[in-house]
């Protein structure tokens, strides 16, 4: 039973309630007639957060960006380090991760180092990798060897995206836009 309360006079008044008789009448019991489904109308609530319903769910890949401000003057030699040092940690095939790849800023923020991993199997690969990687000495190595180059860094967590393709390392030199949504 539904309740109608208007504030109008006249033939508008007799029109509106014309309508809504029509609207609620000749219905069977839990059908809902074309007239008043034009009135109201039901929105289902989400059931999952955003992102998990747009998350692929048989792959579910974590992808981390990690983004290092360096110093001006340490930029050639931080690059060295990394492009030495990085590939070799993760050759390891016990690390549940792939390094996709790592590119420096043009544009926006300068003298920025950008890092690109996937780890299979979600949040517990990664951390899995962090647990690992406290005992790794090269990783230790690194950490010492760039902790003086470096101005500030931080990292972001993506999930894979269903309508997305997986990234794939990038053949020679490339050019690339980074945005946020």
């Amino acid at each position: 039973m539904a309740v109608l309360t208007l504030h109008t006079h006249g033939p508008a008044l007799g029109l509106l309630w014309g309508l809504w008789k029509l609207a609620s009448s000749h219905n069977r019991p839990g059908e809902v007639s074309w007239l008043k489904s034009l009135f109201v109308w039901k929105v289902n609530p989400r059931k999952d957060a955003h992102s998990n319903l747009l998350a692929q769910k048989e792959t579910s890949s974590l992808y981390k960006l990690q983004f290092h401000n360096v110093k001006p003057e340490y930029l050639k030699s931080y690059n060295k380090i990394c492009q030495e040092m990085l590939p070799k940690i993760h050759e390891d095939k016990y690390y549940p991760c792939t390094f996709v790849g790592a590119w420096n800023m043009w544009y926006g923020e300068q003298d920025q180092a950008v890092y690109l991993w996937s780890y299979e199997g979600s949040y517990p690969a990664l951390t899995e990798v962090i647990n690992k990687l406290k005992e790794n000495q090269q990783f230790a190595q690194l950490c010492k060897a760039r902790s003086n180059m470096l101005i500030s860094g931080k990292n972001q967590l993506f999930l894979e995206l269903s309508f997305w393709n997986e990234p794939v390392p990038p053949l020679g030199p490339s050019i690339y836009e980074l945005r946020s949504y």
